[in-house]
């Protein structure tokens, strides 16, 4: 029988019909019908829509309440998911979901042997990515996002499907790497062997790759048309995608479509109220506060509770009569007004202002929401439209301004292609936020698009600086968007698209959170005014940090970073933001496993701020006589031969050999050499390690030696750069006194300027 749509015969690739799934009541799918008879599918929608959740279904993630999807005439609901994979269906899940301790060598070949024979081998798609080749023997965790993307791609591709799932393969990535898995998707549909399911948020890929392509909104799919026919009808994408939408600029009482009622009936449906710049000449009167829609959502039944926000007088200069405000010296003026606004005394936020920043052509409701709620509370605020549009913006702060942070100026951000405009604008907003001085906190709302535009601009901004991002993905993994920052992340819960019961509530506590960060800033209680210092431990160099913080807490406020690739980022973090004096260094394993290929690595970054800083710097080899994996059956299987130990049931050391220690030797070496303050760089010959000590496990003279003669053999001593060899153990009491007085006497020296260095 003829499909009546792209004129193929035959059974379906893929056919669901009438599927519903559901997390308790609330249903997430709600009757997803659709056919996928070869080539390629794209479902779109915005977030929450229940795309993934499809995705996850399908393969078997997720239980479904009723419906079928068969495919190739099979029953596919119900199976496990290995079943699934063995009918010949492959899956690229969204996050990518590699394994950090394995190689990409050996996700090709785990893959390659549990996956149906075929044309697709592991040489082929080295041949397909070729810079998988080139990265065949760093793990999963060492990888770019764009690697990582290739990785799951061609892992996927070695099950030799007939059908592959794509769950947002482009998310995060690099435009020069989503052009090129573009082109890889259209050889894909146009060879014949592979069809596609693909779910994308890129619209423009979406249309460039696909034949066809089904919307999904709140669980259903409620068209299925060609792509050109998509493509060209921009008002539908506006209608059903919210393409280019700036609805929050339009004031209801001054709007020409006939859709907006101005009149007494308008009271029961949502409203969206301009909010005038503070700095406004205009007297047209308070800004109102919103209303909340009293529309059931597919979260909720029933009428709503009472109590939504309602239209509220705000003078212009003067605490509104109905306000209950802190005052400075704790008592509180009562009143009637509604007790969740909590009120902010204006006078301690004059060098503090609120920046609320995000897509406001697609956003711009809810930032607006936000805007208003930090405004009751007394707060300053700035908006700052990060759209890619091109539409006219009422932000304080618009696109044009901020695109010209880009290094290749605005005509770089502004394109035709969306993704490679968002990126840059992302890179943009990360030039521009750190130039404000005064930024007292930034709060932005939206998708997992508008998390990864913003958030790289928060992690620039200094520890302290309170950071708010409301997000869809909030619930996940947020390592990549948080990084080694103090971001706060809150899940929106329903999709960041309109002011309703659930989304009220969320971004409400989000501003308050906000402006009870900012209204704190510099009230913390600083411990006896003490400078503080950073140090680095390790589970095996635990002694010896801990009599170095005990002799050094009269004096300073001394911070523990435990040594596992975040605690070096936090710990490097702080340096650069200025809140710390002074740095001992005890443990640097961390550059072991970013050699060695551990899962305890910092990135290439490690001792990047004491480059940056002129930071007093003590250091050492703490650990480095380790590599650090998980469990002991996630040990790659190349190193299973080698000398590991089981520190706990979850992490498995294995002994470095002669020859990566003078790798991880000439690194640190090399990296010390360009450090701007003064350094003094310990070497422990009795040890680096409780392990690495005679009769121990790791105890190792010889790797130990390749270690240290690679430091000095790459260490360039001067006047203020010193390497110390001593004959101790690195837990030995003598060797933390030694650290103890190398630091007091560098921080000596920097607070009286004086030069009192003894010869190398």
């Amino acid at each position: 029988m003829a499909d009546e749509k792209t004129g193929r015969t035959g059974t379906p690739v893929l056919s669901v019909r009438d599927l519903q799934v559901a997390y308790g009541h609330a249903l997430a799918l709600q009757g997803v019908s659709f056919d996928l008879q070869s080539g390629i599918l794209g479902i779109v929608g915005r977030n929450g829509m229940g795309k993934t959740t499809l995705c996850n279904t399908l393969m078997g993630l997720v239980s479904h309440k009723s419906g079928s999807a068969r495919f190739k005439g099979r029953e596919m609901l119900g199976l496990r998911p290995n079943r699934v994979v063995g009918l010949g269906v492959g899956y690229v899940p969204q996050g990518r979901r590699v394994w950090p301790s394995l190689s990409v060598d050996e996700h090709l070949r785990l893959a390659a042997r549990s996956g149906r024979r075929g044309a697709w081998t592991v040489d082929r798609v080295y041949e397909t990515f070729p810079r998988l080749t080139e990265r065949r023997r760093n793990g999963g965790a060492q990888l770019s996002g764009g690697e990582q993307q290739m990785l799951a791609i061609g892992r996927a591709l070695l099950a030799n499907p007939d059908l592959l799932i794509m769950d947002e393969p482009t998310e995060g990535l690099a435009p020069v790497i989503v052009q090129q898995l573009a082109g890889l998707l259209k050889d894909l549909g146009e060879g014949g062997e592979i069809s596609v399911l693909l779910i994308e948020q890129n619209l423009g890929v979406a249309l460039d790759v696909s034949e066809r392509i089904a919307i999904m909104m709140n669980g259903q799919i409620v068209r299925d048309m060609s792509a050109a026919e998509l493509a060209a009808d921009k008002a539908l994408q506006q209608q059903l995608l919210g393409v280019g939408r700036q609805e929050d600029s339009l004031d209801p009482l001054e709007s020409d479509d006939p859709g907006v009622d101005t009149g007494e009936g308008a009271a029961d449906e949502p409203m969206v109220f301009r909010v005038r710049r503070e700095t406004s000449e205009s007297d047209e009167g308070p800004a109102p506060a919103y209303v909340a829609s009293g529309a059931p959502t597919r979260w909720s039944s029933g009428d709503p509770a009472p109590g939504g926000w309602r239209p509220s007088s705000r003078g212009s200069g003067e605490r509104p009569a109905d306000a209950t405000a802190i005052t400075p010296t704790g008592t509180t003026w009562d009143s009637d007004r509604p007790a969740d606004i909590p009120q902010v005394s204006v006078a301690d936020m004059v060098a503090h202002v609120a920046y609320v920043a995000g897509t406001f052509d697609t956003k711009g409701q809810e930032l607006r929401f936000i805007e208003n709620r930090l405004k009751r509370m007394g707060l300053r605020t700035r908006t700052v439209d990060l759209s890619t549009s091109g539409r006219p913006s009422s932000a304080d702060v618009g696109p044009t301004e901020v695109a010209r942070y880009h290094p290749g100026g605005a005509q770089a951000v502004f394109t035709s292609d969306r993704g490679s405009a968002v990126s840059a604008m992302a890179e943009a907003f990360e030039r521009y936020l750190p130039t404000r001085r005064d930024v007292g906190g930034i709060i932005s709302a939206g998708g997992s698009g508008g998390t990864a535009l913003v958030t790289p601009a928060m992690q620039r901004l200094p520890i302290g600086i309170p950071k708010m991002m409301v997000s869809t993905v909030a619930s996940g993994d947020v390592q990549r968007y948080v990084g080694a920052s103090d971001i706060s992340m809150m899940y929106s819960v329903t999709d960041v698209q309109g002011i309703n019961r659930i989304s009220e509530q969320v971004l409400a506590n989000a501003a308050h959170a906000l402006g009870g960060m900012i209204s704190h800033i510099g009230r913390q209680q600083n411990t006896a005014r003490k400078a503080a210092i950073g140090l680095t431990m390790f589970g095996v160099t635990t002694p010896c940090v801990q009599a170095v913080a005990r002799d050094l807490a009269d004096d300073y406020d001394c911070l523990t970073f435990h040594a596992t690739g975040t605690g070096g980022q936090s710990m490097e973090k702080l340096a650069d933001s200025g809140m710390l004096s002074g740095v001992i260094d005890v443990s640097t394993t961390e550059v072991a496993d970013l050699i060695g290929g551990g899962v305890f690595s910092a990135g290439e970054d490690r001792l990047g701020a004491f480059i940056r800083q002129s930071i007093p710097y003590v250091g050492s080899c703490g650990a480095l006589d380790m590599v650090n994996f998980h469990a002991m059956d996630t040990v790659p299987a190349r190193f299973r031969g080698r000398n590991l130990y089981r520190h706990n049931p979850q992490v498995t050391l294995m002994r470095t050999t002669p020859e990566e220690n003078t790798a991880i030797g000439r690194w640190i070496g090399e990296r010390l050499n360009q450090f701007r303050g003064p350094v003094r760089f310990f070497i422990p010959e009795g040890g680096v390690s409780l392990l690495d000590a005679p009769g121990k496990q790791f105890w190792d003279p010889a790797a130990d030696q390749a270690l240290f003669q690679a430091v000095e053999q790459a260490f360039r001593p001067t006047g203020n750069k010193r390497l110390i060899k001593l004959p101790h153990n690195i837990n030995d009491p003598e060797f933390s006194r030694a650290l103890v007085e190398a630091f007091r006497e560098i921080m000596s020296e920097q607070q009286t300027g004086g030069r009192r260095y003894a010869a190398v």
